[in-house]
């Protein structure tokens, strides 16, 4: 993203978590997700927790990775989900977030746990990714994609990281109704129509594994969880009550150097 949009959204996540330290308490240094949940089936009992972790498997499910492996979180957070995963797949997790605050929490989270040699987090801009090309198994953005002004070049710089054959596995929002107007400091949220993907990828020379509406498990149910979390935070959901919801999944099946998706090509 660019340096104006990245610093304008790391301060307002900073905010946000400010916010939930009032709203959690002690709570808050136990980790916590920010994302949606998702319920298998309309009768499902889940709390929002069970249904954030829930969600946060599907993802999981579809990253493949296990000891040994390596997976870069871009959009961290306050690192819960990248901690979930760690626990689950024994994978090395390393997370970044343009919220210095949101780092801070994440980092204490890791030292909790004692996960400190397999989770790491740092404050980095997903449009300029620090490391080295092919140094990642997969690369996870749940939530992450809406903040970025520019899709093409976060994911021409997921596909830098990642290993040939490995994969990239993110969510992202659709106008299903015609947007409702927000404030300008609404976190610079953006969406993208299911359709746009496929050209997109290609034109990175990524290769479309899954593209999965997932819209009824997640949406209604989480607004209406979200609903009095909401009024705690002064957080406006009116125009989220439109929004679809998916998950994309796709394999750098070369390495960066060998074609179109090259770091720097347009």
């Amino acid at each position: 993203m660019t340096d104006r949009v990245a610093e304008e959204v790391g301060r307002q996540y900073d905010r946000l978590t400010e916010d939930l330290a009032v709203f959690m308490g002690d709570d808050l240094q136990q980790g916590y997700s920010a994302h949606l949940g998702y319920w298998d089936t309309p009768e499902s009992r889940a709390t929002f927790q069970e249904a954030m972790d829930r969600l946060t498997d599907l993802m999981t499910e579809r990253l493949r990775i296990g000891p040994g492996s390596r997976l870069l979180d871009v959009g961290c957070g306050a690192g819960a989900p990248a901690a979930r995963i760690a626990l689950r797949t024994g994978a090395e997790v390393t997370g970044v977030s343009v919220s210095q605050e949101q780092i801070a929490l994440a980092d204490a989270l890791a030292r909790t746990l004692s996960l400190t040699d397999r989770l790491s987090f740092s404050r980095a801009d997903a449009m300029r990714l620090p490391y080295p090309d092919a140094s990642f198994d997969a690369v996870l953005a749940l939530e992450s994609m809406q903040h970025m002004p520019d899709r093409a070049q976060v994911l021409r710089e997921m596909r830098r990281v990642v290993r040939p054959g490995g994969r990239i596995v993110l969510t992202d929002f659709y106008d299903r109704l015609p947007p409702v107007p927000v404030a300008p400091e609404s976190m610079h949220a953006t969406t993208l129509s299911p359709d746009d993907y496929p050209p997109l990828l290609r034109s990175l020379d990524l290769r479309l594994v899954e593209l999965l509406d997932i819209t009824a498990e997640t949406v209604p149910r989480s607004l209406a969880c979200l609903a009095e979390v909401a009024q705690g935070l002064d957080l406006d959901l009116d125009a989220a009550a439109g929004l679809g919801y998916y998950i994309v999944v796709a394999t750098a099946h070369r390495s960066p150097a060998d074609g179109p998706g090259a770091r720097g090509a347009a």
